[in-house]
């Protein structure tokens, strides 16, 4: 398995990873709406200096993507100006359980230091045990629990 940046020529496999990612949420967020729906700017992810886009290939096959986008901290007391944030972490269901979203998670994480970036943060479902489990094992842990209520 080998990692790269993506480039626009990959938006195709992308905005199909994109719709396996919403039909994986969607059993853990009653609030998404029915039908297509798109989470991400994929092409500015590609074209950012403050973003990178990674994907996973095997054999010429991507397998698997995720991106780092630096932003700037929305509280001025944290202990940090920007922090790197991750998302559109997918594996294709035949490749998962062999380390794939670790390899890109530390390919973020490296492409982040190396900006100088020390905090890196995440959103998982809390019901997402499978997903909580793998990034716990690339060494995230729990911070804050976003709780809701249909009034």
């Amino acid at each position: 398995m080998t990692t790269r940046e993506a480039r626009e020529e990959d938006l195709k496999i992308l905005l199909e990873f994109e719709q396996g990612i919403v039909s994986a949420e969607r059993p853990f967020n009653i609030t998404l709406i029915d039908g297509e729906i798109h989470y991400y700017d994929l092409s500015h992810f590609i074209q950012s200096p403050d973003a990178t886009l990674i994907i996973a290939e095997e054999n010429n096959e991507i397998i698997g993507s995720g991106y780092a986008l630096i932003k700037k901290a929305e509280k001025s007391y944290y202990t940090f100006e920007k922090y790197a944030y991750l998302g559109f972490m997918y594996v294709k269901p035949e490749y998962r359980g062999k380390g794939v979203n670790k390899v890109i998670t530390d390919e973020l994480i490296g492409w982040a230091k190396s900006r100088g970036i020390s905090e890196v943060r995440l959103d998982v479902y809390a019901q997402n045990e499978s997903a909580i489990k793998a990034y716990e094992k690339a060494g995230f842990e729990p911070h804050l629990l976003t709780m809701r209520l249909k009034a």
